[in-house]
């Protein structure tokens, strides 16, 4: 039986950037197309897993009929594409029959270029096709200064928020990841006025390769049809697509580091305003974790990246859940320890004072 390429769908994007959302909202208007996922997740806590699971959709380690989810969890796959990302393409492979497209998030500190080549792989070049790179952009970050090309307006971002002293290993992967886009998800553009808008699109244009459509979301709501079946063939072109890594033998990840928190908190909004304190004082890039609050049946989620915070309430405890707060913190030159004892000082102290 000659049966067509799986399309294969790279969702890309810097860290909050909201593809666990876009992805979120594609799987559950999947219109009964049949999504096979890959989740690669960077730090300790499957924390995007354990969100994409909660979404009522049935895709779990063990299979469904609406899609199965993989969740790479030893580092970004543009490093680990030999270790994990082969065999799990493998077992995808001799499930062909059963999957209509596949859909790959990245972490925020892949690469996407590496990613793509993989599927020049013979292995894979006979079973998968890349429908499209997407890169979800964070609107908000973008118009404030960071990875804009002008280093004056960087470095008055970098003197606002001390925990963008990291800018320019960041901006080059910001750059890396528009270079091979296929399409730009625009996200957050609720919150920004046309002035602002236009700024963004201009920036992010000078990075993208020409013909690029950039597209607007919120909350990472776009139609399917926007987001699959756009048939870029990209393993063909993507040799083409030039990046600030294509001259390196190999590149690594150890200006970042991820740790993972336990703490006992009381309250939701002394547990954000604490974690906003804390990355003015430390190079914590990213926050996102699980929450359990005294006398809640619910769990709690908890987001952030940079000095902006989200957290909302997603399922009930389980019987088997471990019902603690543990937290992931995303970051340069981090101490988990120390950070685990300064966070959980204040949330006592704020107790004491109030």
């Amino acid at each position: 039986m000659n049966l067509q390429k799986i399309p294969a769908t790279v969702i890309t994007g810097f860290l909050g950037a909201g593809k666990t959302t876009l992805l979120r909202h594609l799987l559950l208007n999947a219109q009964g197309k049949r999504i096979a996922v890959i989740v690669n997740e960077f730090g300790e806590l499957g924390i995007d897993g354990e969100l994409l699971r909660a979404c009522g959709i049935g895709c779990d380690e063990s299979g469904a009929d609406n899609g199965q989810l993989f969740e790479l969890a030893n580092g970004c796959l543009c490093c680990t594409v030999q270790e994990e990302f082969a065999p799990v393409m493998e077992l995808l492979a001799a499930r062909r029959d059963q999957i209509d497209h596949l859909v790959i998030e990245t972490s925020g500190l892949a690469l996407p270029k590496p990613l793509v080549q993989a599927f020049q792989w013979p292995s894979l070049r006979n079973t998968f096709t890349v429908d499209a790179v997407i890169t979800v952009v964070d609107a908000p970050a973008v118009a404030a200064g960071t990875f804009a090309d002008n280093p004056v307006a960087v470095d008055a971002q970098r003197r606002a928020d001390d925990n963008l002293d990291h800018d320019s290993p960041l901006a080059e992967l910001f750059e890396d990841q528009l270079a091979t886009a296929d399409l730009v998800v625009i996200n957050k553009t609720d919150g920004l006025d046309a002035a602002a808008l236009a700024e963004v699109e201009a920036i992010i244009r000078k990075e993208t390769p020409a013909g690029v459509k950039l597209v607007h979301a919120q909350h990472g709501r776009l139609d399917l049809g926007v987001l699959l079946g756009l048939e870029r063939a990209v393993e063909d072109a993507i040799d083409g697509r030039k990046t600030h890594h294509d001259e390196e033998e190999d590149h690594d990840h150890d200006a970042f580091d991820s740790v993972s928190i336990t703490l006992d908190v009381a309250d939701r909004q002394r547990l954000l305003d604490a974690l906003t304190a804390l990355v003015q004082r430390h190079e914590i890039y990213r926050v996102k974790g699980f929450v359990a609050l005294p006398g809640a049946a619910m769990r709690l989620v908890v987001q952030g990246v940079g000095q902006r915070f989200d957290s909302h309430f997603d399922r009930p405890w389980r019987a088997d859940d471990l019902r603690t707060t543990r937290l992931v913190l995303i970051g340069d030159h981090l101490d988990g320890t120390a950070l685990q004892n300064e966070l959980q000082a204040a949330l006592l102290a704020d107790t004491a004072t109030a």
